[in-house]
């Protein structure tokens, strides 16, 4: 093979004495081999590979190819860095060896590198393990290279299938600082959100001493802010994937405290913030320690001062703090939403707590339009968190008319931001929120019934559900505008939505529609046949429990309309449906059903007899009369009830 003076020119340049020349080398060598296979072969049959190595060993140059820019590293994955780095390691040489590691640790932290390239040869994960007892420097970069690379469920797995628990934990207890705390930062990658990993970690021991101990014991005040921090994202985590219970002793009296001290001023403000987002984390399915946050070291007013960066006096004194302050604020907002949406997610004394801290309704407001999309989504799920409260919709959420900048918000946003503004929405549109009025004024149906159309199950939940929320005891115009909105078409493709929480919402769409005796009628009259179909159909599927009494109930309502109620008199499909689920074995549907034919029997105006023969021939009263004697006390009141409309 013909080896050219340009392939030569390029190797040379690896040899110069000036360091900068030979960085100017490497890039210039990685774009003249970018497809071009030859020019590739030309370099490594010269010796490109083991001088690329070597100059990798040596500290600066090593550290400068791969601590230079994003650019550098690139150029170095892009001339099969990894690969000849990972080849490295089965030398026999722990210098050579520790080198080779530190590159890859320094390529691989890097965002320019595809973290794919650590699992793609299935032998190098088992042979970084092997090497993590060969010294300390093995273990930092090895444990390094993990917490990096390891980004999904699945990196999880490998790691944890080829050992990484067995081989990490020893190193807990090193004398180095260092390594101590990279096997803290791997176990809390490993732990979070894994169930697996959590539930094996909570069983470890390490010199006799549980792990979970061991991990408490980092928490104290003396030790560094970075291990204490670590130590409480990996008890979070454990906690939050069940392997310790949310009352145990080292959650409420340890792990909670620890992240509650990182919010405070003495902090530095990236600690504050992942301090908060952990303790957030930490919190948000447990109403018991969210009662107790809100009472430690006064939490709920310490975050009152995230919102206060930059602050004003720095702006004038330090330009470089003034940068720093302003690269934190967003990050510190969005932690503070967070945290305040965890603690105020059930209880409704620490909700008033919230609204009640300094200027917090307007900050809320101002959040939702944010250009940071984070901060927006944190300020919408804070905001939903306080709307779950009847006191802080009559209150709060009407004295700052929050739904102005609620409903901007939906005009645009992507997916997450969306479903939890929508979320929100559904809560203003509750009947004692007094800003249902003004909404309904800003023309949101529109809004909602596209919304129902969304490819997103949770976006259609939330537009079918404002819409049940706004069709509830609502006039007839409101209701008559949501049916021509909506139209009857997308109605009943939502009556056959997969989902069931969507078709559960329909139906409760439907029943609010469906009340009343004016507006029973006026809706049947029009679109009473297609409705007929769609309750058939239902009352025929595969459905829940559920969803079939919600389907009963509805009919309940077509019966209790005036003119409404023959299309059920002439439809003897449905007579039998509901005679059928009259003698079901769930007292519900029973209840449900025996509410149809009460409906169907009684009438005011006295012109009931045709429809109660037409029931008796049926042997509605013979079933009647057996549901006198059911154990269940509402179907038995019920069955009575219409059997003294039959005797009236």
């Amino acid at each position: 093979m013909e080896v050219t003076a340009t392939s030569r020119h390029y190797v040379d340049r690896l040899f110069h004495p000036d360091p900068q020349k030979v960085l100017q080398g490497v890039i210039d060598m990685k774009n003249a081999v970018i497809g071009n296979n030859k020019q590739k072969a030309n370099l490594i049959v010269l010796g490109a590979v083991p001088r690329l190595l070597y100059l990798l060993q040596q500290e600066v140059l090593g550290s400068d190819l791969a601590m230079g820019t994003e650019n550098n590293i690139k150029s170095l994955v892009d001339c099969h860095i990894i690969p000849a780095l990972l080849q490295g390691l089965v030398c026999p040489d722990l210098i050579f060896i520790e080198a080779c590691l530190r590159c890859l640790r320094t390529v691989f932290i890097s965002p320019v590198t595809p973290v794919q390239l650590l699992y793609t040869d299935p032998t190098v994960i088992p042979h970084l393990m092997s090497l993590l007892s060969r010294s300390p420097r093995t273990q930092d970069y090895i444990t390094q290279i993990f917490s990096h690379c390891c980004k999904s469920p699945e990196h999880q797995t490998v790691l944890f299938n080829h050992g990484a628990i067995q081989n990490i934990a020893p190193m807990l207890i090193s004398l180095s600082y260092k390594v101590r705390m990279q096997a803290l930062k791997c176990f809390s990658v490993l732990a979070y959100e894994n169930t697996q990993v959590s539930m094996t970690l909570v069983n470890v021991l390490v010199d006799g001493d549980l792990l979970s101990q061991v991990f408490v014991r980092m928490l104290q005040r003396d030790l560094p802010i970075e291990m204490q921090l670590t130590a409480a994202k990996c008890l979070t985590y454990m906690c939050r994937a069940g392997a310790i219970r949310t009352d145990d002793r080292c959650i409420v009296l340890k792990t909670l405290p620890c992240l509650v001290r990182m919010c405070s001023k003495e902090r530095l403000l990236d600690e504050r913030v992942e301090g908060a987002e952990t303790l957030a984390y930490l919190m948000e399915p447990d109403v018991e320690l969210q009662r107790i946050a809100s009472v430690t070291d006064h939490l709920v007013a310490m975050l009152a001062d995230y919102f206060k960066y930059p602050s004003s006096v720095s702006a004038i004194t330090d330009i470089k703090r003034l940068d720093h302050d302003l690269k934190h604020a967003h990050e510190l907002r969005q932690a503070a939403f967070k945290l305040y949406a965890s603690l105020g997610s059930n209880d409704e004394d620490i909700r008033k707590k919230i609204t009640e801290t300094e200027n917090m309704m307007d900050r809320i407001v101002s959040g939702l339009s944010e250009s940071s999309i984070k901060v927006r989504l944190a300020a919408v799920r804070c905001l939903h968190s306080l709307s779950r409260s009847v006191q802080q919709l009559r209150t709060s959420f009407h004295d700052h008319a929050v739904w102005k900048p609620l409903m901007k918000l939906l005009q645009n946003a992507p997916d997450e931001v969306l479903v939890m503004a929508s979320s929100t929405l559904c809560n203003l549109l509750l009947e004692f929120s007094p800003s249902k009025e003004p909404i309904l004024e800003s023309g949101v149906v529109e809004l909602l019934c596209s919304l129902t159309q969304s490819d997103s199950p949770a976006l259609r939940v939330n537009g079918i559900w404002a819409l049940m929320n706004m069709a509830f005891q609502a006039d007839q115009k409101v209701k008559g505008e949501i049916v021509r909105a909506l139209g009857t078409e997308q109605l009943f493709r939502l009556l056959s939505d997969r989902d069931t929480n969507v078709l559960m919402k329909t139906l409760g769409l439907l029943r609010n529609l469906l009340s009343t005796r004016p507006h029973i009628d006026q809706i049947m009259s029009s679109h009473g046949k297609q409705i007929m179909q769609a309750v058939t159909l239902i009352l025929e599927g595969e459905h829940s429990i559920e969803v079939k009494e919600q389907t009963l109930c509805i009919l309940a309502n077509i019966a209790d309309g005036n003119t409404a109620k023959e299309l059920i008199m002439t439809n003897d499909d449905i007579l039998q449906k509901i005679k059928y689920y009259m003698g079901h074995s769930n007292a519900k549907l029973q209840l449900a059903a025996t509410f149809c034919i009460s409906n169907l029997i009684w009438n005011e105006e006295g012109s009931c007899q045709e429809r109660q023969d037409k029931l008796r021939e049926l042997g509605f009263v013979d079933i009647l009369h057996k549901l006198t004697q059911a154990l269940d006390p509402n179907l038995c009141e019920r069955a009575k009830t219409a059997m003294q409309h039959y005797l009236a």
